[in-house]
């Protein structure tokens, strides 16, 4: 496909991709009950589907374009991986050092800088993966949307919570969001000029770690058999649908 058009796909799916950040208006009108009874099968769903999408999608194509002998993919998997571990290890260690009164509400400014961060990697990532073949950056959009939906969430929660109102709320996530569309562009550009397979590779880590590390972890134990078990078939059908998509 030709750059101009490749491109274009780009950029649209990265403002659609922001526009997500605006899901945080549903905890307006959804009774709270049922927000929490959709979240976590929302979230195992989107971790099956990033660990899919990095498995199926992502790595393949990094280990493609080295031609299959070098460790290289896997070694910039690990970087991918490495990198958002210490990001989160950020998070942590800043929140550790707050004053215990700002424990429960972390500062809004910080948040949303973790987030346009991560945001902006994000679209690196899955611009990458438009670059080397815009059906695989579909697919690996798709996965990185359905983690976005109850991270925006949320985000949305922790601001309101932060002490702002709704609408400042809404502005600002959307504003932190509009980083994916500048990484995806940035992938652009420099795809033009050096091989960017590795940054696929890179957002195969980041992928796996977000979907087994970030998200597992808050939807594996639950109270009963029955919830448990929803959120392991909803984990199941990501990867399956991830599986699916790659093997059409």
């Amino acid at each position: 496909m030709e750059d101009g058009a490749t491109l274009l796909w780009i950029l649209a799916m990265g403002l659609v991709m922001a526009a997500i950040a605006l899901v945080g208006a549903v905890t307006l009108v959804l009774p709270e009950p049922t927000l929490k009874r959709l979240l976590k099968p929302l979230v195992a769903f989107a971790a099956g589907s990033l660990v899919g999408g990095a498995l199926f999608h992502m790595l393949p194509h990094a280990v493609h374009a080295s031609g299959g002998e070098s460790l290289a993919p896997w070694l910039w998997t690990a970087v991918g991986f490495t990198l958002f571990l210490a990001l989160d290890q950020l998070m942590e260690w800043h929140h550790c050092h707050l004053p215990p009164s700002e424990h429960t509400a972390p500062p809004n400014a910080l948040i949303l800088t973790a987030d346009a961060l991560h945001n902006l990697l994000g679209g690196i990532a899955v611009g990458a993966v438009f670059v080397a073949d815009v059906r695989a950056g579909l697919v690996a959009w798709t996965a990185a949307a359905l983690h976005e939906v109850p991270q925006e969430l949320g985000d949305f929660g922790i601001l309101v919570h932060g002490g702002w109102p709704p609408r400042r709320a809404l502005l600002w996530n959307f504003a932190s969001a509009l980083t994916f569309p500048l990484g995806g562009l940035l992938a652009w550009l420099i795809g033009g000029n050096i091989d960017v397979s590795f940054l696929v590779a890179i957002g195969a880590g980041s992928f796996l770690y977000i979907g087994a590390a970030d998200l597992v972890p808050a939807v594996k134990r639950a109270c009963t058999f029955a919830t448990t078990s929803g959120r392991f078939v909803a984990f199941v059908l990501g990867v399956a649908l991830l599986y699916a998509a790659a093997a059409l």
